[in-house]
This record gives structure tokens, sequence and C-alpha cells, in this order.
């Protein structure tokens, strides 16, 4: 009898202390304390597609602008970025060890498709964000499936069927050729562009796929034979500088279309020689630092200022820059919304909730919409054209493009 009255005295101790305790905070995993939000990201920065690092130096750089300001609702920002030099195998390995060793709280804005995709079902089985991915494939799109997966830039697919309406409504019965990347990103933007076309599609009288660390000479003056009058550059941005480069030398001059993820006046334009771009076809979502139209706007202004202060050494006309300025500023709003409840549920439910969010470093009329079954954040572009300076707007937004959504099986 004197054992269970002090263990019942204990136990009414016990549940006296829980009653008098403050009531219980949202749960945290590691990467997260009353300080900092730890944040992975993977990279190549070494490769063939290092043309696209400066997507991370820019959102490093966007993090330490944040943390200088006090950080998102008190807490600082450790972004830790790992270099996989487009290897999935090596993205897989930083991914585990981001995940593992350095205990991130989620995957932000990783660059590519083979790499998003190896590392896609190890995230979602431990339930870790891979937040914004930095590809434009379907892939990223299916909540039921891959509820921990988000892409954030338009569809590559959907991109395609842009051009492919441009094609028919601006050169029709013109033939076309298609130099493009053997890839997930080249054959999804090809497979677009084949769609958009429709029953015009045998205007394609000759296509060409490429690796991406490959010499294109050969190809280009193979593409010129075929009697093509308008060049669609499906690739990465120093393969398509080379092939504006080398079309130039051979005397051949078709209506150039150049794809949004190689449309950098640094990476892309500058090196195949400016005089040679005039006129280049391609998209954006996202305003040109470049373009005269905003020299006055509050916006650039201030991505001035950034690059001057936090990314001095980067290009202020690089396109990829300017990606992951404004990817970076997304994320930020999303933990905003977050307020001190950083679980990884809701963090996810924040992304999942964005309404007419509109980045200042978007072309006016684009806005960002989610939902908890629309995991593709922006679904409007605008195609511009090179004027030897900067890319000028053609045209309204366009979001008929964007209609067909991928089925969540």
């Amino acid at each position: 009898m004197q054992i269970i009255t002090k263990a019942a005295t204990a136990l009414y101790l016990v549940v006296a202390m829980l009653a008098l305790a403050p009531a219980a905070q949202p749960a945290r995993a590691a990467g997260v304390t009353d300080t900092e939000i730890r944040i992975g990201n993977i990279m190549p920065y070494t490769g063939p597609l290092a043309a696209f690092a400066s997507i991370g130096r820019a959102e490093a750089a966007y993090f330490d602008m944040i943390n200088e300001r006090g950080g998102i609702n008190g807490r600082k920002i450790k972004f830790i970025s790992r270099d996989d030099s487009s290897n999935p195998r090596t993205a897989v390995e930083q991914t585990h060890e981001l995940v593992e060793q350095e205990r991130v709280h989620l995957m932000f804005g990783s660059f590519g498709t083979p790499s998003n995709l190896a590392t896609r079902s190890y995230l979602n089985e431990r339930s870790i964000p891979q937040l914004f991915v930095a590809s434009g494939d379907e892939e990223w799109a299916h909540p039921k499936r891959f509820p921990w997966t988000m892409g954030w830039q338009p569809t590559f697919r959907s991109e395609g069927r842009i051009y492919a309406n441009y094609i028919q409504a601006a050169y029709p019965s013109r033939k076309i050729a298609v130099l493009w990347q053997n890839d997930q990103f080249g054959r999804d933007l090809f497979r677009g562009l084949q769609e958009g076309l429709g029953f015009t599609a045998n205007m394609i009288v000759a296509d060409i796929a490429i690796d991406a660390d490959m010499s294109i000479d050969t190809q280009v003056e193979i593409l010129k034979n075929s009697g093509a009058e308008v060049l669609v550059l499906n690739c990465a941005p120093p393969i398509s500088a080379r092939a504006i480069r080398r079309s130039a030398e051979l005397g051949w001059h078709p209506q150039l279309v150049l794809v949004n993820a190689a449309a950098s006046i640094a990476n892309a334009l500058r090196p195949a020689g400016l005089q040679n771009s005039v006129g280049v076809i391609s998209t954006s979502f996202l305003k040109d630092a470049g373009d005269a139209t905003w020299k006055e706007d509050a916006a650039i202004r201030d991505w001035l200022t950034f690059m001057d202060k936090y990314y001095p050494d980067g290009d202020k006309e690089d396109s990829n820059a300017i990606f992951g300025y404004a990817a970076a500023a997304t994320l930020a709003q999303v933990l905003i919304q977050c307020g001190d409840d950083l679980s990884r549920e809701n963090i996810m439910r924040q992304a999942a909730s964005l309404k007419g969010y509109q980045s200042p470093i978007a072309f006016p009329g684009i806005a960002i919409n989610t939902g908890p079954t629309d995991f593709q954040p922006i679904k409007q572009m605008r195609l511009v054209q090179f004027d030897g300076n900067s890319w000028q707007p053609i045209g309204d937004v366009i979001e008929s493009a964007f209609a067909a959504r991928p089925s969540d099986k």
C-alpha cells in the first residue's frame, strides 16, 4: 500500500508539472532552431552546365541580404549549396550528406531534371520538402504521388507549344530545323514544339540531338543544308552560343528561336556575338535588367543595388542570376507565411497556398498561384526578341499553352 501511494503521488506531480508547462510549440526538425533555418541546395558549379551556377550564387547572395536585415521571423537562413557537376549520382550523395550530416530542413532550388529525379524518392520518403526545383519538367507537379516535391518555373513542354504557335503565326510554311539537347529537358521542349505544330509538324525537316558537352560545328552545317528557314535552339547556353556563331560563320541566317533556359545575354548572346544575335526570339517571365523599358522600375533598381552589394562578381544581365533572385524571394514569401510554425508539413502547406503572389522582378501580369492539387507555380510567359542590347517583349502574356496539365496518377 505504501509503494502504491508513493507511485500515485509521483504520478500526480508529473501531471501537475505538465499542466503548468507552456503550450506545445509546432514541431521542428533538427534543421530549425530559434535562430536558424538550414536549407540545402544542389547546383552545377562545375561541368558542362556550369553556366547555370549563377542561379545558386544569386540565391546565396539573396539570403545574405535577408540575414543582414534580420532574417525571416527572427531566424537567419543557413544556405548550404553543393556542387554535383550535373551528375545525378553525385547529386544523390550530396543530398544524403545535406540531410543526414548537415541536417537541412528542406531542399530548395536544386538545378536540373536528372539530379532532382534521382533524389526525389529519397526526399519524399523522408517527408523533406524539395521545393521550387530549378527545372521545367512536368515531373514536379504530382502532389499525390510526390507531395513533398514542387517545381517553380514554367514547364518546358508548354514553352515548346508557345514557340510552335509563334512560328505558325509569323513563319507559316517555313521549314524548321531543331538542335536539341539529348536529355529530359530537350525531349520535353521538343515534344511541346511538335504538339503545338500539330499537323504542320512535318515542317520540321531536320532535328539533331546532342550532348551538353559536344562540338556542334558539323551538326549546324547539316541543319543549314536541310534548307530550314527557322532554327530552334533547344540546348544549354554554351552550345546555343556556338550554334549562333557557327550559323553566322556559314552565312546562314535563319530566324533563331532560343529556349528560355539559354536566353542569357551574359552566357549565350554575348559569347555568340551580339551582332549575330539580333532578332533572336525567346520567352521570359522575368524582367531584363538591360531593357530600357525598366530603367526607372523600382524592382530593377533594387536588383542593381542588390547585385552591387551582395553579388558584385555577378553579371547584372545574366538571366540565370535574376532567376535565382526571384526563386529565393518566392521561398522567403513561403517562410514568412509559415510564421512560427516551420514544420515541414506547414512549409509545404504554405507553398501550396500562394495566391496571386507577384515577384517584383516578374513581368507585369505574371503571378504565382498554387493549390493542394496545383504544384505548378508559374504558368505564364511572354515572347521576347533581342534587339542587340536587350530583350524586348512581344505581345501579351501567354497562358493558353499551359491549359493542359500533367495527370497525377
